[in-house]
């Protein structure tokens, strides 16, 4: 069995894996991706897994967003460390949903679930997604809030969004910076991805504020853009690839 896991944390990478192996020595780890975007480039340009392990939340937004991009003709066991991603609605065709910290037992029981479903089962599965997957509907303005205000702003005028202490800003590329109540997760699924990057949990960035990249002696890629950014901003070794392909993408 060829197995692609979908996970951001390095920790929970290696538990699974370990438990994969311990519970059918047989099981190939075919690849290993941490974001939706490197998810996408990994199973267009590879060979189909005959499973997915994919985790929920993600280095650049929740997973569901895959669902838009491709569609999925793979069983998927979905892993969590949050009960509240509908649970139940999943449950009814889904292999399985396991909350993190996986169980070897749990895990054991998705595993002879996949091996018992039927391709019918399936497709009836992957029907269910497809409806749960939100359509796309990207925005092109913004209200931001100011002083007793609303102001209108365009999203081609923004250059990149940021979180920290649970605080998201925007800055636009004329320096400006404003609060938004949203997570860069909510903000993410409405922006064009052909527009804007999920660079780190801390930034979503876009294409057209990007002005320099500096590759790094780890091989990340720092970096720059056209306004001044309260961090440092690194693209990590293993989604390198994948952002200098989206980068250049028409």
């Amino acid at each position: 069995m060829n197995v692609l896991i979908v996970e951001d944390e390095t920790a929970a990478n290696e538990t699974l894996e370990a438990l994969l192996k311990e519970i059918d020595s047989t099981i190939k780890i075919v690849g290993v991706t941490e974001s939706v975007d490197q998810t996408i480039h990994w199973l267009t340009n590879n060979p189909e897994p005959d499973l997915i392990f994919l985790d929920i939340q993600l280095s650049d937004g929740i997973s569901f967003l895959i669902f838009e991009r491709l569609t999925i003709e793979i069983p998927i066991i979905f892993t969590t460390a949050y009960n509240e991603f509908a649970i139940q609605a999943f449950k009814q065709n889904s292999i399985d949903y396991l909350l993190k910290p996986i169980k070897q037992e749990e895990l054991e029981n998705a595993l002879h679930k996949y091996k018992r479903n039927t391709q019918n089962t399936v497709f009836k599965y992957l029907s269910r997604l497809s409806r749960l997957a939100p359509n796309p509907n990207y925005i092109n303005k913004l209200l931001l809030p100011y002083k007793d205000q609303l102001v209108p702003v365009k999203i081609s005028d923004i250059s990149y969004f940021y979180n920290t202490d649970k605080n998201t800003k925007v800055t636009l590329k004329n320096g400006r910076t404003y609060p938004i109540s949203k997570t860069l997760e909510q903000i993410y699924l409405k922006l064009n991805p052909k527009d804007f990057y999920r660079a780190n949990k801390q930034y979503i960035i876009s294409r057209s504020s990007i002005e320099n990249i500096t590759i790094w002696f780890d091989n990340r890629l720092y970096i720059t853009l056209d306004v001044k950014i309260p961090e440092r901003m690194y693209i990590s070794k293993n989604k390198a690839a994948e952002f200098k392909e989206w980068l250049v993408k028409d």
